[in-house]
């Protein structure tokens, strides 16, 4: 399976996230994305129980796979209990998988992320901005990305809350060459400069790509990655 975090080089990777596309043009939506220069899409899943919200499921990752076969999807798994979406995500076509450090214990997590490897996909954890980053310090080199949430999730166009920098300052330096580190919720072009000084390179965009009319989004991919 294609593995887009953990190959050099080690360029910025920008994420569009699908939650703030046009749901009744999705492929359109999605393709323009590529064309104007994206790296792989951002694929919010939530359960309305571990976030205040529902959103999209297996079907339209296994859409947008058919749609785009070429695509890398990270699949955010926002959800109370990954382990029940691991494999029909998978199934589905999905590159990657993140879920959350705030739902299982450490041993429980490890194990799961073996479970997503075993497969052929790469694994990620996330951290919400309430919870303190030594949560997660102990799982980082188990992990091919590591997540930081800069707005509370459940909800596209949220303020960025930069006080989470702090966090990917601590988990930066025990990254390997082949690890990642990303960054989502509230990051456009005002914000990402110090996103990436922070460590980050993985950059989610929702609004901050989607939001905007088409002929300025290849403009806006450039300045997340810093080429503008």
């Amino acid at each position: 399976m294609k593995n887009l975090f953990t190959n050099p080089p080690r360029l910025p990777l920008v994420a569009p996230s699908i939650l703030s596309a046009d749901f009744m043009h999705m492929g359109d939506e999605c393709r323009h994305a590529l064309e104007a220069g994206a790296d792989l899409f951002h694929f919010d899943v939530m359960d309305g129980h571990f976030v205040p919200n529902l959103t999209m499921g297996p079907d339209l990752c296994r859409c947008l796979r058919a749609e785009i076969p070429a695509a890398f999807i990270d699949v955010h798994l926002m959800v109370t209990d990954p382990a029940k979406f691991v494999d029909p995500f998978l199934a589905a076509g999905a590159n990657h998988l993140t879920f959350h450090v705030e739902v299982m214990p450490a041993d429980a997590a490890r194990r799961l992320a073996e479970r997503v490897r075993a497969q052929g996909a790469t694994v990620g954890l996330a951290i919400n901005p309430p919870t303190p980053v030594e949560a997660a310090l102990d799982l980082v080199p188990d992990f091919d990305l590591i997540l930081v949430m800069s707005v509370n999730p459940g909800f596209s166009g949220q303020r960025f809350m930069p006080e989470v920098l702090d966090k990917t300052r601590r988990i930066q330096p025990m990254l390997k060459p082949t690890q990642r580190l990303e960054m989502d919720g509230g990051v456009g072009p005002r914000t990402v400069e110090e996103v990436r000084r922070a460590g980050c390179d993985v950059i989610v965009a929702a609004s901050a790509v989607f939001g905007v009319p088409r002929p300025q989004r290849a403009s806006v991919i450039r300045t997340l990655r810093g080429e503008e």
